[in-house]
């Protein structure tokens, strides 16, 4: 069992072009204290406990009477890193208001809507900082933080580990790995979810935690999201309309994205593979609050993997070219990519062994009604047929698309 260290190249890229006063947030167990201490240089550590005490880098508690002393002293000579900034009090705030942006000061937190409101309108830090939300890890990022022996093995595995802390025992297979994780830390996973409502004090907690396993159960449209909330009683009546603010805060928080349909409306879908299992789980069995048998959870994991495998690719091939995610219904599709109002791109998944020659060109017929570039992604292309006007992509070219491997961009270029 080893840790995988996920490298964040190109989260790291965007928060050094932000300038000297950086503030870093997002719910917790992304991994940003550990992004900081390793992959960015500063002189000064120091973390924020909850009664404004604090600790060094080298583990020593101080007061904050002294810490503000030993900062004072040292900004704008020294670049410090304070981790849950949130916490300290007014006059800390005011006095960086006072001091102006001198030297560079990182600073981390956990919560999302306090930091909004920290920087905000009204607020001493307004204009001081570039705020910084850290999500989920980039595609290609974690595919160039695994081995590389094993492209198959290392996609699977990369699709859940953009969860820096499902990185942290990681050990091959994928699928096994992921059905022990979630038998034995199912309410960790509850805990983590429950405190970004906390934390955030949202009065509604049961409205959007209705909402995040209804998009599980397959309600990707805000007027099944509503119907199966009234089903549930958690809204007085069936108003689509009405439970917008909602899945605007979700988005917000990083918990799901919108994606535009060919028809009317918009998709919404859970931007954690994890969460999505995890509430998956929780509305088909209660498996949060009941002894659920390790085997069905094994049985929801190797079930859900095709579909969250599209989406990672989905995600991969709209980042890689610059395109635009757009949900297909008629004929439904895995993969739309629009550049400007024009669909470029689309294509299938068929993550599954033994697949056949046949299967490949009832694939690329269904894709010919689009005036599109056609690609369709398997596991391993070694020994298929050459599509006639597709393009076949295997694991081994996508994890080439991320090296920016000219002969597999030159391919699906459009």
């Amino acid at each position: 069992m080893t840790m995988v260290i996920l490298k964040r190249d190109r989260d790291l890229e965007k928060i050094k072009k932000l300038g000297q006063w950086v503030y870093i947030c997002g719910r917790r167990k992304t991994g940003k204290t550990f992004m900081v201490r390793r992959f960015l240089d500063y002189d000064a550590y120091y973390f924020v406990n909850r009664d404004r005490t604090l600790f060094t880098e080298e583990g020593r508690k101080i007061s904050y009477e002294a810490f503000f002393e030993i900062f004072r002293e040292s900004v704008g000579k020294k670049k410090i890193v304070i981790d849950e900034m949130h916490r300290l009090p007014d006059e800390f705030f005011d006095f960086l208001h006072s001091t102006g942006r001198v030297g560079e000061v990182i600073a981390i937190s956990s919560t999302l809507w306090l930091s909004e409101k920290l920087l905000g309108t009204g607020s001493p830090l307004l204009g001081l900082f570039s705020m910084y939300i850290l999500g989920l890890v980039d595609q290609c990022d974690v595919l160039s933080s695994l081995p590389g022996e094993n492209p198959v093995e290392d996609l699977k595995a990369a699709v859940y580990l953009r969860e820096p802390i499902l990185a942290m025992d990681y050990r091959a297979p994928i699928e096994d790995y992921l059905s022990n994780y979630l038998y034995g830390n199912r309410l960790a996973v509850n805990e983590i979810i429950g405190e970004i409502f906390s934390e955030e004090q949202r009065r509604t907690s049961q409205v959007y935690l209705g909402i995040l396993k209804s998009i599980s159960a397959g309600k990707r449209k805000s007027g099944e999201i509503s119907s199966f909330l009234f089903s549930r009683k958690l809204i007085p009546k069936d108003n689509p309309g009405a439970i917008q603010k909602h899945l605007e805060v979700l988005q917000k928080m990083g918990l799901i994205e919108k994606i535009e349909s060919s028809r009317r409306g918009f998709y919404y879908m859970h931007r954690s593979p994890l969460f999505n299992i995890h509430f998956y789980l929780d509305e088909k069995y209660g498996y949060v609050e009941t002894d659920v048998p390790k085997k069905y959870i094994e049985e929801v994991v190797r079930e859900m993997m095709p579909e969250e495998i599209e989406r990672f690719v989905w995600g991969l091939l709209s980042r890689k070219l610059g395109l635009k995610k757009v949900k297909i219904e008629e004929p439904e599709i895995d993969i739309a990519l629009k550049r400007f109002s024009r669909i470029a791109i689309v294509g299938e998944v068929k993550w599954r062994e033994n697949i056949t020659d046949g299967q490949i060109r009832k694939i690329e017929e269904k894709l010919s009604e689009f005036n599109a570039k056609m690609v369709i992604v398997v596991p391993d292309k070694r020994g298929l047929m050459t599509p006639k006007d597709a393009v076949l992509l295997d694991a081994r070219d996508l994890v080439g698309i991320c090296k920016d491997k000219s002969e597999v961009l030159e391919e699906i270029a459009v």
